[in-house]
């Protein structure tokens, strides 16, 4: 496989933050594309919808103006591919829209894959080796640091796409997906204050949670997390076109919170 599946992008020695980016990028390998039915134009369009566009850009910038440098850990693969963030089992409420671990459908609830495809070969060759890898930098810095706060960037479309389940509700300008073990209320309250001058924050509406390795998932309370959802209408043109001045300004705020909790 010529693509790199995902990077840990090395931050300060001292910094305890890890964020996380695992939908920015549109990379299918040609041999996952061969499984999928869209033809390219359609593929393409997908990709607009699905891809939380410009969001590792983002996390660079703001690792770049942060006081302390922190951890990245970038999915240099399209979430088309396998996406890292959902359950690869039953546990999974996603799969009610064919949207577990491995996608048969699209946003729009289209076939992706073939009926019948397994997803074991693909859970194998990508899902696993990004868990592992991920829990590894994540267990890295609880030994280097003593804590770990996992920050999972990402961005959501202004109105709702068909495959949500619940995106009937309010969708502020910044989404803070929390963790009722994972996210302390003084990190919710830090990523409000750093968003608060963007745009209106709020929790856990259209996207609730936040991403914690399994390994460490309701057994090591050293281990924080919180989910910053960005409205894509305040950064970029959707569906899938280029970034605004809105990128840099979300990008210093990112930077703040990661100061403010570092």
């Amino acid at each position: 496989m010529s693509e790199p599946s995902f990077e840990l992008l090395p931050g300060d020695p001292s910094s305890p933050v890890l964020l996380h980016v695992p939908h920015s990028s549109r990379v299918i390998p040609a041999e996952v594309r061969a499984g999928l039915l869209l033809g390219d134009a359609a593929l393409e369009r997908e990709l607009d919808h699905i891809t939380d566009a410009h969001t590792a850009g983002l996390a660079e910038r703001a690792a770049a103006l942060a006081g302390v440098r922190p951890w990245r850990f970038v999915n240099r693969l399209s979430r088309l591919v396998v996406d890292p963030e959902r359950f690869p089992d039953e546990r999974e409420e996603m799969r009610a829209v064919g949207m577990g671990a491995v996608y048969t459908r699209t946003t729009h609830g289209e076939p992706l894959r073939p009926e019948g495809t397994g997803q074991e070969p693909l859970v194998e060759r990508y899902f696993e080796p990004y868990a592992q890898a991920i829990t590894d930098a994540v267990t890295e810095r609880l030994a280097a640091t003593g804590r770990v706060v996992v920050i999972d960037v990402h961005s959501y479309p202004s109105r709702p796409l068909p495959y949500e389940l619940h995106g009937g509700g309010p969708r502020p300008a910044v989404c803070l997906g929390t963790d009722a073990f994972h996210t302390p209320p003084g990190l919710t309250a830090a990523a409000r204050s750093a968003f608060s001058p963007y745009g209106k924050t709020g929790l856990d509406s259209p996207f609730a949670g936040t991403y914690v390795p399994l390994a460490h998932y309701g057994r090591e309370r050293r281990v924080s997390a919180l989910m910053v959802e960005l409205r894509r209408d305040t950064y970029m043109t959707e569906p899938g076109g280029p970034p605004g001045a809105g990128l840099d300004r979300l990008a210093g705020a990112l930077a703040v919170l990661v100061d403010a909790v570092g």
